[in-house]
């Protein structure tokens, strides 16, 4: 697909977006595959691959293969590093670590990365990524100093900064399996004092959770630890999406 950030902002135009991040480590092709198509059929609008380190260039496009097979929306590259890419892809978060300690995880992998992406003619969605507590894994391995939740004004300060440097949208991270997501309060915060397009992840298993992160302001929701631990995984992300609707409607 060409131009995913236009066609990621058009649907965004009519309400929010769901997105289904699949892990390759824990993906091969075939539950990729099954994976892609329940996202699929629950009207998931987007599928992230990506998220663990030490990912294997096969492991990768094997798990990219199985979504490609039962799944006809962009698939989104969710690096963890310079030596995450595919070309099977159709775009990738380009984005940078706000609030990591380590320069690497700013510029650094990304300086790395830029011209592998060129090569594999891979679209760049240029994304702001902001670790909130608890941060999880991926809070201590990008060396971050997570935004607690009662930070709005450090949050609101980092989405200002993220959009004034140009970048399209702002992850707030909660982390993989986090025992709650970002506070509704803060995505308000965000919301009232900045125009950069909200995505929030981390923590989100319940519908009530995703309808009160939209009606705040959140533009985009995306679950992954909750299609690993599902067993009925259309019916859960099918709940989720409708409280996400519900939630779009409430807003001011």
């Amino acid at each position: 697909m060409k131009d995913v950030l236009g066609y990621l902002m058009g649907r965004i135009q009519d309400g929010p977006v769901h997105m289904t991040l699949i892990d390759p480590d824990k993906a091969p092709r075939q539950i990729a595959s099954e994976l892609a198509g329940a996202a699929q059929r629950a009207g998931s609008g987007a599928i992230m691959v990506g998220g663990s380190t030490g990912l294997t260039q096969e492991g990768l496009d094997d798990c990219i293969k199985g979504v490609r097979d039962s799944f006809d929306g962009p698939i989104i590259l969710f690096p963890p590093a310079a030596s995450a890419l595919s070309p099977l892809a159709d775009a990738l978060y380009f984005m940078s670590l706000l609030n990591s300690r380590d320069p690497r995880f700013i510029v650094g992998e990304q300086m790395k990365g830029s011209r592998i992406v060129k090569k594999m003619g891979l679209e760049p969605i240029p994304l702001g990524y902001l670790i909130i507590e608890p941060g999880m894994a991926v809070g201590k391995v990008g060396m971050a100093d997570p935004v607690m939740h009662g930070e709005l004004d450090t949050a609101v300060s980092y989405a200002l900064c993220a959009q004034y440097l140009g970048m399209k949208l702002l992850y707030l991270e909660a982390g993989s399996g986090a025992p709650e997501p970002v506070k509704a309060e803060m995505v308000g915060a965000i919301r009232s004092e900045s125009d950069i397009t909200v995505v929030a992840g981390g923590g989100i298993r319940k519908p009530e959770q995703a309808r009160a992160l939209v009606a705040a302001g959140a533009d985009i929701i995306v679950t992954g630890t909750l299609v690993e631990d599902e067993t009925e995984v259309e019916s859960v992300l099918g709940d989720i999406i409708t409280a996400m609707n519900d939630g779009w409607g409430e807003r001011d």
